[in-house]
């Protein structure tokens, strides 16, 4: 990469310089989260509601609209707006909780992330605001009036753009240094009448002197001058000066909670944290706001009329020095930061040529960016209370997350989606961690070492899943994501790889990998089990619950999974091993333990066992139910668990095999002593392209079945993607009878159907980004082995023979034809809304969904979950990179043809 200016900035982050102190790192919803939930009963949706919100201090954590703050979250920048027709000031993203909606928590508003860089030295983000009443009872009403067989009620469905009253907020900032922040919001009229609108730049302190744990004179303050400048000081950073070019006025109170609002108790100030909403909404001008100018959360009021047509730009500054002219050359700044931001990403999209695709891949880093959050979560003390607080209920001490009292979060995090998941998933993040070591390394593989750190990990080994529930169990990704950054970081640095980073990686999943081996395969047979896995809604049961007979589940993904596990141990303990020798006996170590899980796969171990994971009438891999009565049943669902032992494979060059005598050896004496072992993978003697060696659970005829399913346009192929459940099952429900009771598994295109798992996503059909770049990563590794000989057709029963990473690019263009323009001028995944499809200020800014409809491609789920979705940009470069190196032709499948006309 050339040494952009934003190339050297991230080069002085690694020199502990202060580009990255400053960020997007506020949540967009810290309201419903389990770290506020002081509840006796668990129920954190109902504890803080989005109405309590704006009157109630929160303990661990601050939401707002185009947050920015400091990188422990102390001062908080963030921005409200007021259509002079509201009963309350838009200061947060609104949202239905769990029970409220029809298909579980969605936020109900409108706004993109359209640019960052890493460093935050430019960002930009838009939001649109009605300028009528917004329709919160209205949304209220009516998703809770539907079932779940009928679609989600979104905001552009109550028609509140039908007319195009609303404004378009475009939130903009720019760094003139480390600590000196510009802020810029441009709103424009979408509509054909001038409009008013009040444009509110906020500061607040986070609370952190009302818990118990601080002196009364750690609080922090601020105080205005004029309707020019807040001066703001905290103890742990310093002096600040927030500009403000001609507010109407400043307005300040304190970040404290209105007890008499909502509890019928004395406040302990007189003007809580709803005072700025109060003075602007009701016109509460004698006594919600502090004539004296001082306080902790403060907002420079500007109150403009926009006319048709047109639009105003407001103007902030947050500085730590007294500038004169704060904003002399302020608009050259913002043109500097935005042109280094289009040469950072002109060197990394370099082999990127379509204009269209450019935008869908910035756009999705964007959305990367800007969900990274500050999570803040000591788990000791939020089971036992805080001294300034009452006591939490006694049964809390047993309840959710009791086993954790070894976790403190305190870091950045890349987030699924600050709103409907402000908290980390560990799966999820690992998947994040790809897309984000193009633009940022060093943030890539801190996020990898940050969920196996000591005050993460669990003293066991256990990986921390989520908040909700810390115990449950996420597929183990996180060696295969530490070697995809590892590799490409590697490729960004000319080759040279940061093997102390796999090295430190590999001691702490040394232990996680023991307590898979050790909890999850509980009769030592190598066989795993898992619980849910991440799969919502996939099989009959909740797995993550006992068998409702008292059966024992065994599972294939999970045992793939585990296969894919040790590859990936492997793997590393290789690289590492032709720097450490040493590392040769670890290696050995997990290709034996491979063997092991593969033989396992396909016979359980048990000498009386006439069952496997795989079914030979069917050539699948299924999940199986032993029963007490010693019965055992295959569950005949076609779903991604029988695709996930494709990712059990990796392969190995001769000449590395050379740089290591003592692997090598080992290796050819197991092979040549356990020919029982050796005979499930494909032969280490028989050399592929290149003299490569390949090690898979799937031999060649197995890998064509699974393949011929997997490119079956009427199983696992949709035009979108590859499907989570085959759409075999859409004629032919699987059913299981229990107790004279048939549950029954359809195959469901869109969104959730049934409650497993709390029934808010769903993996009966839909496209999932995650395994569907597992699946586009293990055909390509195939290739690499087999090379051009080796033919699938693709699709299944079309005649067309093509190469493995020819059927892998198809793949590929299907899942970045969901965000990409059809001949129709259409993109997919904005479904049948005629808006967001036609009109000029919606139809190129990409939403980037949690999943995917099966069949059409429509958007479903959480809308800004770039996490695991950003992986689009991945592909967009793999493509962009193999095409212009092989000049495979997107053309050779005639469903995939773009016509630009």
């Amino acid at each position: 990469m050339a040494n952009s200016a934003e190339k050297v900035r991230l080069t002085l982050q690694k020199e502990n310089k202060g580009w990255k102190k400053w960020g997007p790192y506020l949540s967009e919803r810290q309201w419903g989260t389990v770290r506020e939930d002081y509840s006796g009963n668990g129920d954190a949706w109902n504890y803080i509601t989005h109405e309590m919100a704006r009157s109630k201090a929160y303990r661990w954590g601050e939401e707002g609209i185009g947050g920015f703050s400091d990188n422990k979250q102390h001062i908080c920048l963030s921005f409200a707006f007021w259509n002079h027709k509201d009963k309350l000031l838009k200061e947060r993203i609104f949202g239905l909780t769990n029970r409220e909606s029809n298909h579980g928590e969605d936020a109900k508003e409108m706004y993109y992330y359209l640019d960052s860089t890493p460093t935050h030295s430019y960002m930009k983000m838009l939001y649109k605001y009605p300028q009528n009443p917004f329709p919160y009872e209205k949304l209220r009403q009516e998703n809770g009036r539907r079932g779940k067989e009928e679609p989600e009620y979104e905001l552009m469905d109550t028609g509140i753009f039908e007319n195009d009253e609303y404004f378009d907020v475009f939130i903009e900032y720019a760094k003139a240094d480390e600590e000196d922040v510009l802020m810029r919001v441009t709103v424009h009229n979408r509509g054909d009448k001038d409009a008013p609108i009040t444009i509110l730049p906020s500061i607040a302190f986070r609370n952190t002197w009302s818990w118990g744990y601080e002196a009364f004179n750690y609080k922090p303050m601020m105080n205005g001058l004029a309707n020019r400048i807040i001066e703001v000081n905290h103890r742990k950073h310093g002096k600040f000066n927030f500009y403000f070019d001609n507010a109407d006025e400043l307005l300040f109170c304190e970040n404290e909670t209105n007890f008499k609002k909502l509890y019928g108790t004395s406040n302990t100030t007189a003007y809580p944290k709803d005072g700025i909403n109060d003075y602007i909404v009701s016109g509460k001008k004698s006594n919600t706001v502090n004539p004296n100018h001082i306080g902790t959360k403060a907002a420079g009021k500007f109150t403009k009329m926009v006319k048709a047509g047109e639009s105003v730009t407001i103007r902030c500054r947050f500085v730590n020095h007294t500038i004169s002219e704060p904003f002399g050359g302020y608009d050259d700044l913002f043109d500097k930061r935005i042109r280094e931001a289009d040469e950072f990403y002109g060197e990394i999209q370099k082999d990127v040529k379509d204009k269209e695709l450019l935008s869908i891949q910035r756009q999705s880093y964007a959305g990367m960016l800007w969900n990274k959050q500050f999570y803040y979560y000591n788990v000791y003390e939020w089971l036992k209370g805080d001294p300034a607080q009452p006591e939490p209920a006694h049964g809390r001490k047993w309840g959710r997350n009791s086993g954790w009292k070894h976790l403190y979060a305190a870091n950045l995090i890349s987030m699924p989606d600050k709103w409907e998941y402000p908290w980390f998933a560990a799966w999820d993040l690992a998947f994040h961690c790809i897309p984000l070591a193009r633009v940022d390394a060093d943030f890539a593989k801190r996020q990898l070492e940050i969920l196996l750190r000591e005050y993460y990990m669990h003293p066991n080994g256990q990986i921390p899943a989520y908040e909700w529930n810390f115990s449950d169990v996420n597929p183990p990704v996180h060696a295969w994501a530490t070697w995809k950054v590892y590799e490409i970081d590697r490729e960004q640095n000319d080759g040279e790889g940061d093997v102390e980073f796999l090295e430190k990686i590999f001691h702490k999943l040394l232990l996680n990998f023991t307590w898979w081996v050790n909890q999850r395969d509980e009769t030592g047979n190598n066989i795993f089990g898992g619980g849910f896995l991440g799969l919502d809604n996939i099989g009959v049961f909740d797995r993550s619950s006992p068998m409702p007979f008292g059966g024992k589940l065994e599972q294939a993904d999970a045992t793939g999974w585990m296969a894919m596990y040790t590859l990936n141990m492997l793997r590393i303990s290789v690289e590492i091993s032709l720097k450490q020798p040493v590392y040769q006996d670890m290696a050995s170590k997990f290709f034996e333990h491979f063997l092991h899980i593969a033989g396992a796969m396909e016979a359980m171990g048990d000498k009386n066992s006439t069952i496997s994971l795989w079914d030979e009438d069917d050539q699948f891999y299924y999940d199986v139910i032993h029963i007490p009565n010693g019965q055992s049943i295959l569950l005949k669902i076609r779903s991604i668990v029988g695709l996930i032992p494709l990712f059990a494979v990796e392969i190995l060059d001769p000449q590395m095999l050379d740089k290591m005598p003592v692997f090598k050896r080992r290796v050819e004496w197991v092979l040549a002593n356990r020919p029982d072992l050796a005979r499930l993978i494909s032969r280490w003697f028989e050399s592929g392209k290149g003299e490569n060696r390949l090690l898979s659970i799937l031999r060649g005829h197995r890998m064509k079945m699974i393949l011929k399913r997997v490119l079956d346009d009427q199983e696992f192929l949709s035009d979108y993607g590859v499907r989570a459940l085959s759409k075999f099952h859409e004629e032919h429900p699987y059913k299981f009878y229990i107790n004279g009771e048939v549950l029954q598994v359809d195959y469901t295109p869109g969104e959730a159907l049934t409650d497993i798992m709390g029934g808010n996503s769903n993996w009966r059909g839909p496209i999932w980004f995650p395994l569907n770049y597992l699946i586009f990563d293990s055909l390509m590794k195939f290739h690499a082995y087999y090379g051009d000989d080796y033919e699938v057709e693709y699709p299944t029963n079309s005649g067309n023979l093509t190469t493995i990473d020819e059927a892998a690019m198809g793949i590929a263009d299907r899942l970045i034809n969901i965000f990409r323009k059809d001949k129709n001028d259409r993109r997919a995944a904005f479904g049948d809304d005629a808006k967001l499809q036609n009109d000029p200020h919606f139809k190129d800014h990409i939403l980037f969904y949690e999943y995917f409809h099966g069949d059409n491609g429509r958007g479903c789920g959480a809308a800004h979950q770039t996490g695991w979705t950003g992986l689009v940009a991945e592909l967009i470069l793999k493509t962009s990179q193999a095409r212009a190196k092989s000049a495979i032709n997107p053309k050779q499948d005639p469903q995939l043809i773009i016509d630009k006309g």
